[in-house]
This record gives structure tokens, C-alpha cells and sequence, in this order.
């Protein structure tokens, strides 16, 4: 996925979960829209290179939304909503292999309780349930999920059990957005309810992908799959 022409700066301040205030390369100050709902732990502090991309649309308030950071050498692409374009994407052109053989390809379907999938497969055979989660903390020397409680992403992970117990094929896909060659877990830290419904599910049948996405400042591509533990 071809990255809009980001704008350099240096973060001043993250707030409201959405806000943040930055300093850009020419001087400017602006206030950019943050699309991430996390904690955004391990992936953003005061005076860190930031990228931001600018999008001239009357109708928004806010002109600038905040794409990268950068903690010691690794890029992170802190926009959660990039996670389903890049899914998508792999599975088009065979990077996640796992998820080939389907001759259909459709995003945000209506499934479960009053839920979307984010990508169904099918094919004559099958139908197959995906849900993205994007990765974006460090916790230690492994990366994880997740970084806030996710009482939405608990109820996702029933959901994809109940696929599997009427003879469907469901997979949670995590897609790591940060540039760190390292493993994955589950931060039973902080959500050990999710934690705890990620163990029975995925005993039940729910498939677990775990890929990295290789990041520059043109662009951001899923690449290689990533070994994952629970802890």
C-alpha cells in the first residue's frame, strides 16, 4: 500500500486518545487526527519523528492525520486503519498463503451479533471468517496484543467460535505494523479476559496468522509471517 506524500515533524504531545499537537519539519504547528484508539504504548512519545499526510477536504476539521513514528531505529505505522487494506492486499496477491483458494473476497460483512467481518473468503466449498487486529506494541523483546483492554475484541474472538461451530473456517489474522524482527504474544497483562477467550477459541478451531508488514516512507506492505506464543 502506496503511502499519500508524508510530511515530517516531531511530536509535541498526543491527547483525547485522537490529538495530536506537532512541530513540522518547516516550523509549522499543527494538530493532527490520530486514527488509533489504543494505548499507543512503546509507539509514541513527546519529541518523536513523526509522518503526517495532508488531505485538503473542506468537510474535514482536522487537514493533517498522523501515519509513522519512529522509537530508536524501527518505523511504526500507527494508523489501525491501514491493518484491513493490507490484509486484503496479501491475501490478493498470495503473501499470506494461508488464505489462498477462494474465488471470493468480500470486506466488512454483516455476521454475528449486530458485527462486521472484516474480510470473508468464499469459495464453493467453504466460507471463512477473517478478523484483523493491527499490532502495533512492544512489550520486552516481543511485540503483543493488546495494548488497552478490548472488550469489542473479546466479543470478535466468541464470534469466530461461533463461525467454527457451524462448520465454518474463521481466522484471527494479526498484523504487526511496526518494523521490530521479533516474536508475538498476547498481553495477558493487560486484557486477561481477552487473553483467556483467545486460549478457548483458538482450542475450538479458530486459526491464529500472525504477519509482518515491512514499512518505508513510501510505502507499507505485509511481507513474512511471525511466530507467536501466548506468553
Amino acid at each position: 500500500m502506496k503511502f499519500q506524500k508524508l510530511i515530517s515533524g516531531r511530536l509535541v504531545k498526543r491527547y483525547k486518545r485522537f490529538l495530536a499537537d506537532i512541530i513540522l519539519e518547516d516550523g509549522q504547528e499543527i494538530t493532527a487526527h490520530v486514527p488509533n484508539s489504543g494505548a499507543m504504548t512503546s509507539c509514541i512519545e513527546g519529541n518523536c519523528p513523526v509522518w503526517v499526510t495532508f488531505h485538503d477536504n473542506p468537510k474535514r476539521k482536522l487537514k493533517y492525520t498522523l501515519e509513522l513514528t519512529k522509537m530508536g531505529e524501527n518505523l511504526i505505522c500507527t494508523n489501525t486503519g491501514v491493518a484491513n487494506k493490507l490484509g486484503i492486499e496479501a491475501i490478493e496477491n498470495g503473501t499470506i498463503t494461508e488464505l489462498q483458494g477462494y474465488t471470493s473476497l468480500k470486506p466488512e460483512q454483516k455476521y454475528g451479533q449486530n458485527s462486521r467481518i472484516d474480510i470473508l473468503l468464499e469459495n464453493e466449498n467453504e466460507k471463512c471468517y477473517v478478523e484483523i487486529k493491527s499490532v502495533s506494541l512492544k512489550i520486552g523483546d516481543k511485540l503483543a496484543f493488546p495494548d488497552s483492554v478490548t472488550s469489542r475484541g473479546t466479543k470478535h474472538l466468541n464470534e469466530l467460535k461461533v463461525m467454527v461451530e457451524e462448520g465454518h473456517r474463521a481466522v484471527m489474522l494479526y498484523v504487526i505494523q511496526r518494523t521490530d524482527k521479533i516474536s508475538f504474544r498476547l498481553a495477558n497483562e493487560i486484557d486477561e479476559k481477552y487473553y483467556e477467550t483467545f486460549k478457548e477459541v483458538t482450542a475450538l478451531g479458530v486459526e491464529v496468522l500472525v504477519y509482518q508488514s515491512d514499512i518505508n516512507y513510501d510505502e507499507i506492505n505485509i511481507k513474512s509471517k511471525v511466530k507467536w506464543e501466548l506468553t
